[in-house]
Formats: C-alpha cells, sequence, structure tokens
C-alpha cells in the first residue's frame, strides 16, 4: 500500500498533539505510524537518497500547521498544539488541507506570498497554484514519468537495432553492474559459446571465482516456457550453478514460477526490466540536466548527424562491419556515449 499523502496526514498529525503535551520529530513519526496502521514497509521506505519518505512528509506537514500558528516550536525537532491548534480541534473537523489553512489562518497566507515574491523577485506577483505536496514528492513524481517514458522508448530502440548492439548492450550492463571484469575480459567470453541454449559466459567477479551463463533474445514475441527450460537443461548438462535470461519481450508466468523452484537458480530479466536497468546504470543514457537536488534526467543516445556517423564509420576496424544503416547510428550512438565523444577507435 502507498504512504499516505501529506495532506491527509494533517489532521491526525494535530490530533497527536491534541493532549497539549510537548513531543519531539521522533515520538510523532511513532504515534501517527501507529495511529494510521502503517507497515514496517511504509515506516521505512525510502528515496534513493536515503531520506525516509513518511518521516519527511511529517516534516513538511509541521512547517505548514507551524506557519498557520496550529502549533508551536517550543525547542528544536520539538512541537506543541497551540490554544489555535485546540479551537480547530474542538470544531471535529472532517479533515485539513493547505486550502483551508491558507483561507483561514493568514499568517500561513502571508507567509506563502513572501515565498512566491522570494522565488519571483517581483513584489506584485500573483499566487501560483497552491503546492498540496513536499516539492520532493513532485520531483519524484515528475521522475518517475519522465524514466517510464524514457524506458519504454529506450526498449523500443533497442528492439529496432541491429543483434550486435543488443549484445553490445547486454556485456556494458553487466560490466555496470559489476560482473565481467573489463570489457576486453567481457568481450571474450560472451556471445562465444552458441551452446544448447547458451548464448554467453561472464565472470562473475573480476577474479574469475565463478561464471553466470547468459541467454540474451532480441525478441518481440513473449519468450515460451519451453526456451527457458532448455536453458534450464544447458545449465544443468554444464554443472552450472547461476544463469540469466534476457530479453526484450516478456515471458509468462509459468517461466517465473518454474525456475522459482529450480536449481541452478536462474534470473529472467524481460523488456521492461531491461530498460529500469539500463537507466539505473547509465547504459544507453546519459545525463541531460541535474537539478539542485540532484534529479536526474537521462536521454538516449540514438542518433548522429550524416557527418558525425561518416567520421566515426571511417575509424572503426573492418571487422565491425560498419555501414551507414540503423545499424551503425544505433552503434555509434553507443559508442559516443560510453566515451562521452571518442572515438571507438580509442575505445578498442
Amino acid at each position: 500500500m502507498p504512504i499516505p499523502d501529506s495532506q491527509s496526514m494533517m489532521l491526525p498529525f494535530l490530533q497527536i498533539l491534541g493532549d497539549g503535551k510537548e513531543r519531539f520529530h521522533k515520538d510523532i513519526v511513532t504515534g501517527l505510524a501507529d495511529k494510521l496502521k502503517l507497515t514496517d514497509q511504509q515506516r521505512n521506505a525510502c528515496r534513493e537518497n536515503g531520506v525516509n519518505i513518511f518521516s519527511h512528509r511529517l516534516a513538511w506537514i509541521q512547517t505548514y500547521l507551524f506557519k498557520a500558528e496550529l502549533i508551536s516550536r517550543p525547542q528544536r525537532a520539538c512541537y506543541q498544539i497551540t490554544e489555535d491548534g485546540q479551537t480547530l480541534l474542538s470544531k471535529k473537523p472532517d479533515s485539513l488541507n493547505i486550502k483551508f489553512l491558507r483561507d483561514n489562518y493568514p499568517s500561513l497566507a502571508q507567509w506563502l506570498r513572501e515565498r512566491v515574491r522570494s522565488d519571483t523577485s517581483n513584489e506584485n506577483a500573483e499566487a501560483p497554484e497552491l503546492i498540496t505536496k513536499p516539492p520532493e514528492d513532485i520531483l519524484g513524481d515528475v521522475y518517475a514519468v519522465l524514466c517510464s517514458d524514457l524506458a519504454q522508448e529506450l526498449l523500443d530502440q533497442v528492439k529496432l537495432s541491429h543483434w550486435r548492439f543488443f549484445e553490445r548492450v547486454v556485456v556494458d550492463l553487466l560490466i555496470k553492474m559489476g560482473y565481467g571484469g573489463s570489457r576486453q575480459d567481457a568481450g571474450k567470453v560472451v556471445g562465444k559459446s552458441g551452446d544448447n541454449g547458451i548464448d554467453g559466459i561472464i565472470n562473475e567477479d573480476k577474479l574469475g571465482l565463478d561464471v553466470v551463463y547468459i541467454q540474451a533474445k532480441r525478441y518481440n514475441d513473449p519468450v515460451t516456457i519451453s526456451q527457458v527450460r532448455d536453458f534450464a537443461g544447458a545449465l544443468l548438462a554444464k554443472k552450472a550453478r547461476k544463469g540469466v535470461f534476457i530479453t526484450t519481450s516478456s515471458f509468462p508466468k509459468s517461466a517465473e514460477e518454474y525456475v522459482a523452484q529450480i536449481e541452478p537458480r536462474v534470473i529472467l530479466i524481460d523488456g521492461q526490466r531491461l530498460a529500469r536497468l539500463m537507466i539505473e546504470y547509465n547504459v544507453g543514457v546519459s545525463v541531460k540536466k541535474s537539478s539542485k537536488s540532484n534529479a536526474l534526467i537521462p536521454i538516449i543516445l540514438t542518433k548522429m548527424s550524416c557527418s558525425e556517423r561518416r567520421t566515426f564509420e571511417g575509424e572503426l576496424p573492418d571487422s565491425t562491419g560498419a555501414r551507414a544503416d540503423g545499424y551503425g547510428q544505433y552503434r555509434l550512438a553507443h559508442y559516443a556515449f560510453l566515451k562521452n565523444g571518442t572515438t571507438p577507435k580509442e575505445q578498442e
């Protein structure tokens, strides 16, 4: 279940302080979590930067209630309900929200106006649309939408690319995730076996203490359960303990149930998860802009100008079979991303 939004927790927050006692932020967090019957998962959920989501939302509530003078701050990180707060609770409201507080408590309205003037450097600026959730939540929502759209676009581009580019994506991703040692080591082992459902083998660590067997399929149609069984059978024949099956399409539920019950250990990575991992590990994407809060907006690098393409293709080793088609564009764009503009020759 999702964590309650900030506005829905405003009234319960004030009710926690309804007895007039001073309470520290950490005690309010615990008391409100108990009052709302939050699960351990909801209580402990964190953003990527490690900030606890529930605690942070309560800190945002504290700010608005404090600015509305419904609570006071007797000492640092300690809060107490005020007479105005008690009066409000005595009216038994069904809920509280920022619009209600702004319209009924001049101190909060004044603070919001001052924030607008501070942000715009315009004393006559009109109040913008009311922000009803913490800025970090808004950024998180926008970033989630951007990543979802990016993941789909990235996956579509990978599906349209040449199979060698897909192989390169798999290698790059595994290296970024800590497998295979160096690019040179990974290139020697991935895509070499072609053996009974096994497309490649890669070191699990830089020392090569164990290996992971790989099956990578650039499909549009779902992978069948028989293909997953063939891969698992090939692992058994090799006395292998670990395998990863990667596809640009999807796996049936029966395949997921099958690998959950067998040895060796097999991990299934479908197209959506592949795209998310590529974004997470910056494979095929780059950071376009970073805000003051370190929110990252990745972009796909898949197109190059004709002159750039000719320049890069002229320097590619003959063995790559460079040519001016879609494959060349995707491959060259990927090269450009990997070294931030260096030529493919410089990467070899």
